[in-house]
């Protein structure tokens, strides 16, 4: 059953992080198993194979360590694109990793580029961005909490280290950007209040009575209920009567 309330808890606003992070760990386990390496599966930049990697390349990593690092900030982040977004979550994610994975395709350096980074900064980046721009105070709380817990990832766009795919972060980032203005329309709206509906009349509001044309206030009378007849009806008399009896206990 459909309802009309903004955010709903939902068995998907955990499910489909689980199943996302389930399956990176899945492709890493079984690149260990059985003695795999996907890593030429990444994004080459500018090579007709380079663009299977645009899909591929978040499923793969390079290590356990590289794996977790990435593990935990898309589940917290997917989920709440699921919770808060759950219009346009799917459209968010899906074009997103495509979108993401061109632009470091065009713009990357020539390596595989690999992991799961470029969606976490995907998701960071509309989650800031579009919260900001919301004017709802829940999004708006949402974008620092984002802040707060992944601000520091902003550094990580520039060629810090030559390790880290930062042509991918930067991908994901501006993405997200975009995102955000693209699907401006496409978001809850703030609750209005009874004043600010284009039909609210002053005169109707049992709050506004209280004050007068200055703002002072008043002490308004309570309604009296009006009578259909003047007078009132006399009830009937009741009447008590008493028998005494004798005891006959000496």
């Amino acid at each position: 059953m459909k309802t009309s309330e903004p955010f709903v808890f939902s068995s998907g606003v955990i499910g489909y992080p689980i199943v996302f992070v389930l399956l990176i760990w899945i492709v890493f386990w079984v690149e260990i198993r059985f003695g795999f390496d996907f890593n030429y599966l990444g994004v080459r930049p500018r090579t007709l194979e380079g663009l299977r990697g645009v899909i591929l390349s978040p499923f793969i990593h390079s290590d356990i360590k590289h794996l977790f690092n990435n593990s935990i900030p898309l589940f917290v982040l997917s989920m709440a694109l699921f919770y808060f977004y759950r219009g346009i979550a799917w459209q968010i994610l899906l074009f997103g990793i495509l979108l993401a994975g061109l632009f470091t395709w065009g713009i990357g350096r020539p390596s595989n580029h690999i992991g799961a980074s470029g969606v976490i900064y995907l998701l960071a980046s509309f989650l800031f961005f579009k919260g900001i721009i919301s004017s709802y105070y829940r999004l708006i709380a949402l974008s620092f909490i984002v802040v707060f817990l992944y601000g520091g990832m902003l550094w990580f766009v520039v060629p810090v280290d030559p390790g880290i795919s930062w042509e991918g972060h930067l991908s994901g980032l501006l993405v997200g950007l975009a995102f955000a203005f693209i699907y401006k329309q496409r978001i809850v709206k703030p609750p209005k209040y009874e004043w600010e509906k284009p039909d609210y009349n002053q005169d109707d509001d049992p709050f506004m009575r209280h004050f007068d044309d200055n703002g002072n206030f008043v002490e308004s009378l309570p309604e009296t209920e009006s009578l259909e007849d003047d007078t009132e009806e006399e009830s009937p008399a009741t009447g008590y009567r008493y028998f005494y009896k004798k005891s006959e206990e000496k």
